[in-house]
């Protein structure tokens, strides 16, 4: 385990693991169950530690919310779907979406458990509300375009857009277990994920495209 000196002469590396494993045991245990001691274990350093740099349980787990809100932005950010035809980028920002669920499961999971709090940490931070407007701006873009072309319904909402799109995107991740032992597939995972992510790029292209 590192030693205090060395955390003190790395204050940033050291919190970027305490908020990576807080994400790990928030995910796995909820804001309720998780234990200050045990994400102090998972970041390798000491509850003191913890406490020194967010204070409490709480805090921490707002800052964790906010970190994982802030990747996901910076990843749609980092497609860069302005450059592509509306119809190609909106096929992309649905496909790396989906994509990116799948690889960040724990993310997933503490926004299960958040809801489950009926939103009540993630109601507390301006910085997620701030961030989150950068989901619709990009998604705003390419309907914007798509509508001024003639490739989209002039009449669609942004946040009913987003919606659908996440709605399939979260729902591999938040139901698999359960959906998948109520219907047995005789297909692989590999089979149903692609399947998955073809059904999402379908579902919002006959939903916003004219033809």
């Amino acid at each position: 385990m590192p030693t205090d000196s060395k955390r003190k002469n790395d204050p940033e590396g050291l919190k970027k693991r305490i908020l990576s494993g807080a994400l790990t045991v928030f995910a796995e245990f909820g804001m309720q169950g998780a234990r200050l001691e045990q994400i102090a274990s998972e970041a390798a350093t000491t509850k003191r530690m913890v406490v020194y740099h967010f204070q409490n349980k709480e805090q921490l787990y707002i800052a964790v919310l906010e970190k994982v809100y802030e990747q996901i932005r910076q990843y749609e950010l980092g497609l860069n779907l302005s450059k592509l035809p509306p119809k190609e980028a909106l096929i992309t920002l649905v496909e790396k979406s989906f994509d990116y669920h799948i690889s960040h499961a724990d993310f997933m999971r503490l926004v299960c458990c958040e809801n489950l709090l009926r939103g009540r940490y993630i109601s507390q931070s301006s910085q997620i509300q701030s961030a989150n407007q950068t989901a619709l701006e990009v998604l705003g873009n390419i309907l914007s375009r798509g509508k001024s072309n003639g490739d989209f319904y002039t009449d669609l909402n942004v946040i009913d857009v987003h919606r659908l799109i996440s709605s399939i995107c979260v729902h591999q991740v938040s139901n698999r277990y359960t959906f998948n032992a109520l219907f047995h597939s005789q297909q692989s995972n590999e089979e149903i994920l692609a399947r998955n992510r073809q059904l999402a790029v379908t579902a919002v292209l006959r939903y916003v495209c004219i033809k």
